[in-house]
């Protein structure tokens, strides 16, 4: 039984019934999930068990097969992605898909593509730099020789230049160093905290995931299983023996 939780905050995004099938194949099955505004909340799941599937149809890389998906009151369910990025929606996907052969700067420059005013790019650009150092002092250097921590910084960074309210990360700790996971993480409840962006993440370290944020969902083969407080998720034995170890 899906757990339910008091909703303290309005919610800016909301999944209703949603469903996305690949051929025979239903990655999600009828999942209705809230995300209220301002707050962290994850996905929690094995392996195919539809996290990144959801995140693909939020952001318009993947059309539903049923369901309804709004954005701040906004039917978004069938507009492109870059409709949705113009709505203050942003995704950063898993792998990070920086462009490998731009440089730092060129990768910065294409998340603000939709931005019109030069002087917020670059106001923009140097919180950036203050949240991640790293980057302005490897601004010329090619996307693809950058460590996967660095990469991640980079992906992220590129999110933000195009000012967002809402915020998807999937598994930002994937194939990086533990040192630099934990930056990464701070600078995740930083950007929340300090700049009010709605976040939603998806992360396989599930003791990150559910110590920074508010509130969890569990996906198993398409379907919440479970879902409620960060805290009571985490002394749940069965999240225990699935995902913390026992």
């Amino acid at each position: 039984m899906v757990k339910t939780h008091l909703r303290l905050l309005p919610s800016v995004l909301t999944l209703s019934h949603l469903s996305v099938a690949y051929g025979p194949i239903h990655a999600v099955n009828d999942i209705s999930l809230e995300i209220p505004r301002g707050a962290i909340v994850t996905l929690i799941g094995g392996n195919g068990a539809g996290k990144t599937t959801t995140l693909q149809s939020i952001s318009g890389l993947v059309r539903p097969a049923a369901g309804v998906i709004r954005f701040d009151g906004t039917d978004i369910t069938r507009l492109a992605p870059h409709q949705i990025v113009a709505l203050g929606l942003c995704h950063v996907p898993e792998g990070r898909l920086v462009f490998a052969n731009l440089s730092v700067a060129e990768n910065l420059a294409l998340g603000a593509y939709l931005q019109r005013d030069p002087a917020l790019v670059e106001q923009t650009r140097d919180h950036i730099f203050t949240l991640f150092p790293r980057l302005k002092e490897r601004l010329k250097q090619t996307a693809g020789t950058l460590s996967g921590g660095e990469q991640q910084m980079l992906a992220i960074g590129r999110a933000l230049m195009g000012r967002p309210r809402f915020l998807m990360l999937d598994e930002p700790s994937l194939g990086i160093a533990p040192r630099l996971v934990t930056t990464i993480f701070e600078r995740i409840v930083e950007i929340n905290r300090d700049q009010g962006i709605t976040i939603l993440l998806v992360e396989q370290n599930a003791h990150l995931a559910l110590e920074i944020s508010s509130h969890a969902y569990v996906l198993e083969t398409g379907r919440i299983s479970i879902s409620g407080p960060s805290a009571d998720l985490r002394a749940d034995p069965r999240l225990k023996a699935a995902y913390l170890g026992g």
